[in-house]
């Protein structure tokens, strides 16, 4: 997996909706990316799943590029969570497998905080993502799809409104 991405863009970018349409739908309960864009697609709807996801002319490229970004978020959060992990082993490794670990000697230790940390991270993106697409989701309702699609679209039909605006309201609420 390509790994070019920083985290706040990877962040808007990797699961742009997932929660959207179901509170209950969680990548975390899914072993890979294109499961989870499967079931998000079903969730969602394949035309809100096309218009979020997809970027060429029909949108119909939507499903590769929710696996893409989905599988790339899913690299990023496992190296953010083994260095965070491995950093705390290091300051007290006594600690930490007692802290972690299961077994006698606490020797997966590393393999639970990894865990533990990479599902609080996801959840927590997910919720922020939920939340700002919400949120544009009741915008476009008060002003308008025509007035939604000036305000952020950028491309010559302004169809790339709803991914821009959640884009910009989960940046926003990261910083």
């Amino acid at each position: 997996m390509v790994k070019r991405m920083a985290i706040g863009c990877m962040f808007v970018a990797a699961l742009a909706l997932p929660g959207m349409a179901s509170a209950t739908l969680s990548q975390t309960d899914f072993k890979n990316a294109s499961k989870f864009c499967k079931a998000l697609k079903a969730d969602m709807g394949a035309s809100l799943f096309k218009q979020t996801y997809g970027t060429n002319s029909n949108r119909s490229n939507a499903q590769g590029k929710c696996v893409s970004k989905s599988a790339h978020t899913l690299d990023q959060v496992h190296a953010s969570a083994a260095k965070s992990c491995k950093a705390e082993r290091a300051a007290d490794p006594a600690a930490f497998a007692q802290k972690y670990g299961t077994g006698k000697k606490g020797a997966n230790a590393l393999g639970k905080c990894v865990s533990a940390q990479e599902k609080a991270q996801k959840d927590a993106k997910q919720q922020a993502l939920t939340n700002a697409a919400q949120t544009c989701r009741d915008e476009r309702t008060s002003i308008g799809s025509d007035a939604f699609r000036t305000k952020y679209g950028t491309n010559h039909n302004g169809r790339n409104a709803f991914g821009r605006c959640v884009s910009k309201q989960a940046k926003s609420k990261t910083s």
